[in-house]
């Protein structure tokens, strides 16, 4: 229950803040945060990651509809008693609904998070989309983690093989 309570609360975060925007910004317009760093922009994206498979809706229903039954899964089989992975699979979920929520209710995504990182200008984005990714992040740690204790199992703390 605590994971789907993470997950409801990236939804409500991604859709209150989207609201904000869809009812305070213009499409284009842009404010200033930290000049040369991070701006709010209202922009809306009719495609996946960096504006690829423009207009593909029926793709992103079918995809996003298995993801989240794939996660929520996940969930219920795997995340026990494993932070982590619940955290991370929970950060997951409200990402995906959130965008899913958008293209179903708006037949596009939208975005309002611009920045420049080492002066490129990344593509915009939104809540949902940072929940994917540090939900994807902590996702390859606890793999890791788990690649390392089951290696040291195997072969002890040392790294040697025991017989």
């Amino acid at each position: 229950m605590f994971y789907y309570l993470i997950a409801i609360f990236v939804i409500l975060l991604d859709q209150f803040t989207k609201w904000l925007i869809v009812n305070n910004m213009f499409l284009g317009e842009s404010i200033t945060i930290i000049d040369h760093v991070l701006y709010i922009t209202s922009h809306r994206n009719r495609g996946a990651a960096w504006g690829i498979l423009q207009g593909q809706m029926w793709l992103f229903y079918v995809i996003t509809i298995v993801v989240i039954v794939g996660i929520m899964f996940y969930l219920h089989k795997a995340a026990r008693g494993k932070m982590l992975l619940g955290v991370s699979l929970a950060l997951m979920l409200g990402g995906a609904i959130g965008n899913f929520i958008d293209r179903v209710l708006r037949k596009e995504v939208v975005d309002f998070i611009h920045t420049y990182i080492f002066s490129y200008n990344f593509p915009v984005f939104n809540i949902a989309d940072s929940a994917l990714v540090i939900g994807v992040i902590l996702l390859m740690i606890q793999m890791l983690l788990e690649e390392r204790r089951s290696k040291e199992k195997l072969y002890g703390e040392n790294g040697t093989h025991h017989s």
